[in-house]
C-alpha cells in the first residue's frame, strides 16, 4: 500500500494477483515490451479526410485521425490507460497524448514536444484543430516546459543527473508534485511518433523509463501494401503503425481489442465518426459493442 496518492492516478486494487506481481518481475518498462505492427487500409480515410478538409478549417491531417482513433480507443477501453509507478499498478486521470513536432524541417530544426489533453465526448474537428493550435504555439514560442529544460541544462553534469534522480525518487514515492506532472510529455497515456513525415518508416520505438508513458505508436509514411480479399490478391494505400506496449498494464486479449477499435475508425471515418461535413464524432458504446 503506497503512503502517498498520486496526481494523475489511482492505484488499481482489484488486480488478479498474477498481474500484480508482473512490476515486481520487471522492473522497468523496456524489460516489459511488446512490439506489435498494425497496417491500415486507408483509402475510404482519404476520402473521407478530403470532404472533411472541404468543409472545415483548420484543416486535418491523417496524423490527427489517427491520434483521435487512440484518444477515443483509450477512453472506451481504460484498461489500456494504465501506468506502472513504484512497484504498482495505477488508472490513470483522463486521456492524454504527446508528440514530438519539428520546430523547421531541416536537419538543424529542434524537435518541440507536445502534450494534449483528450477530453471524453471531444467532436474530432475541436479536437484536430487544438492539435494545430498546440504545433503551431510550439513552433513559434518557447514553452514553459522547454524553459524548465534549458534552466536545467545549464548545470554542470552531475547536477543534472542528481535532478534527475531527485525527480525519479519523487516519482517513485508518488510526492512529484502534480503541477510538474501535467505539462510534462512523458507523462501521458501515449506518445504518438509520425515518422513518416521526416522520412522514416519500419521503426520501433523504445519506452521512457522516466515518466509513465506506456504506450508508443510509431507511424509510418503511407504506401501501397497487399491486401487479402474475395477476389485474391489487391494492392490499397495503406498506413503502417508500429506499437510498443507496456504489457504490465494489460493482457492481450484487451489490447487486441483496443487496437480493433482504433482500426474500425481509422479505416472507415464516415461510419463510426460519421458524414465528414458535419461535426464527425465518436458514435459511442453502441458501436464499440460490435467490434469483435
Amino acid at each position: 500500500m503506497p503512503l502517498f496518492k498520486r496526481p494523475d492516478g489511482d492505484l488499481v486494487r482489484d488486480e488478479d494477483p498474477v498481474r500484480g506481481i508482473m512490476p515486481y518481475l520487471m522492473r522497468g518498462r523496456n524489460e516489459s515490451c511488446v512490439y506489435h505492427e498494425t497496417v491500415y487500409r486507408i483509402a475510404a480515410t482519404r476520402v473521407w479526410l478530403k470532404a472533411y478538409n472541404r468543409a472545415h478549417r483548420p484543416r486535418a491531417t491523417l496524423f490527427h485521425l489517427v491520434a483521435y482513433a487512440c484518444a477515443v480507443a483509450l477512453e472506451t477501453r481504460p484498461r489500456l490507460n494504465r501506468f506502472v509507478s513504484g512497484g504498482r499498478l495505477y488508472q490513470r486521470r483522463g486521456v492524454s497524448l504527446s508528440f514530438v513536432a519539428k520546430t523547421t524541417f531541416t536537419e538543424e530544426g529542434a524537435d518541440a514536444t507536445v502534450k494534449l489533453a483528450a477530453p471524453a465526448g471531444e467532436a474530432f474537428p475541436a479536437f484536430s484543430a487544438r492539435i494545430s493550435a498546440q504545433v503551431d504555439e510550439a513552433r513559434s514560442t518557447e514553452r514553459d516546459v522547454d524553459k524548465e529544460v534549458a534552466l536545467v541544462m545549464r548545470l554542470p553534469g552531475p547536477m543534472v543527473r542528481l535532478f534527475v534522480g531527485l525527480a525519479r525518487c519523487l516519482d517513485h514515492w508518488n510526492l512529484f508534485p502534480g503541477f510538474m506532472i501535467r505539462d510534462d510529455p512523458m507523462f501521458a497515456s501515449l506518445f504518438l511518433a509520425n515518422l513518416g513525415s521526416v522520412g522514416v518508416s519500419d521503426a520501433y520505438h523504445h519506452l521512457y523509463e522516466y515518466g509513465n508513458v506506456s504506450i508508443f505508436g510509431a507511424v509510418s509514411a503511407p504506401r501501397r501494401a497487399a491486401f487479402a480479399t474475395r477476389h485474391g490478391v489487391e494492392s490499397e494505400e495503406a498506413l503502417s503503425v508500429r506499437w510498443t506496449f507496456d504489457e504490465r498494464i494489460d493482457d492481450a486479449f484487451s489490447c487486441a481489442r483496443s487496437l480493433a477499435l482504433v482500426q474500425k475508425i481509422l479505416e472507415d471515418p464516415g461510419r463510426w465518426l460519421g458524414p465528414p461535413e458535419g461535426t464527425p464524432t465518436w458514435l459511442g458504446s453502441e458501436a464499440d459493442a460490435r467490434i469483435p
